[in-house]
């Protein structure tokens, strides 16, 4: 039987499933780490990545995700080709995905959800 919150506790897995897959790939140069933030209370998901290279402070989101009215909100996605096909093949519907860092005007070319 299916509960309300059934569709919500896959979708945490898969996301810790994918941000700790990129946060153990190691960064090319200097002492730099990554650290995976979850707010569950709040439903945020980020990837950070912070430490030095050559003498230069490297901090920064690599991903920001938001799980807010049903849907996956990316705000950030700084991998090279994203995490969509990964959320998508995980078996989260397109329509269940907003591109949020495109303006919303775009979004319904995206092929993904509007909001």
């Amino acid at each position: 039987m299916e509960t309300a919150n059934q569709p919500l506790n896959r979708w945490y897995e898969i996301l810790e499933k994918i941000f700790q897959y990129y946060a153990d790939l190691p960064y090319r140069y200097g002492d730099v780490t990554n650290h995976i933030v979850i707010s569950r209370d709040c439903n945020h998901f980020m990837l950070l990545h912070e430490g030095w290279e050559n003498h230069r402070r490297v901090y920064g989101t690599i991903i920001h995700v938001e799980i807010r009215d049903g849907k996956i909100w990316i705000h950030y996605d700084g991998i090279e080709d994203g995490i969509t096909d990964e959320l998508v093949a995980a078996g989260v519907p397109k329509d269940r995905i907003v591109l949020a860092f495109h303006p919303p005007e775009i979004r319904q070319h995206t092929g993904y959800a509007v909001a």
